[in-house]
């Protein structure tokens, strides 16, 4: 089945962007797949605070990844697979549609005012390169707004 890949952070646009592809993938009969990237600390010499810094990146993902997909579910009923995983955020979601041919298309929300954010601008300067869309939702339309253009 066709899926959305949506990259959750502790952002609002990351959950505007996740409840837009929650109503794409139920008007069209698709699920969404959730992506939650831990990035990669940058220690030197200091082995057991890199080990901290890591595991409260982890907790923090994580707690962002299943209140994000507790809401989704509460709100649409869509059930999204969920991934955490550590690493460049880029290289992550490269990854991910690489290695599935069933994604249809890359949601990410942008930041409203300003820099949309480092995903948004780096997809958006190489999406002629993906094998399918990346769709921009602006962070600062509400979940009735969403659900009007759906």
């Amino acid at each position: 089945m066709r899926t959305y890949l949506v990259v959750i952070d502790e952002t609002e646009e990351a959950r505007t962007a996740l409840h837009y592809a929650a109503v794409r993938a139920i008007k069209l009969g698709r699920t969404v797949e959730i992506l939650a990237p831990i990035p990669k600390q940058e220690f030197v010499n200091w082995t057991a605070v890199e080990a901290t810094f890591e595991e409260e990146a982890r907790l923090r993902a994580e707690a962002a990844v299943a209140q994000a997909a507790g809401e989704l579910v509460e709100a649409t009923g869509v059930e999204p697979v969920i991934t955490v995983e550590r690493g460049d955020p880029a290289k992550l979601v490269r990854k991910a549609i690489d290695e599935s041919a069933d994604i249809a298309g890359l949601m990410l929300g942008a930041a409203p005012g300003g820099n949309p954010g480092a995903l948004v601008t780096h997809f958006a300067a190489h999406a002629g390169d993906l094998p399918c869309p990346v769709i921009i939702v602006p962070g600062g339309l509400s979940f009735e707004q969403l659900e009007k253009l759906g």
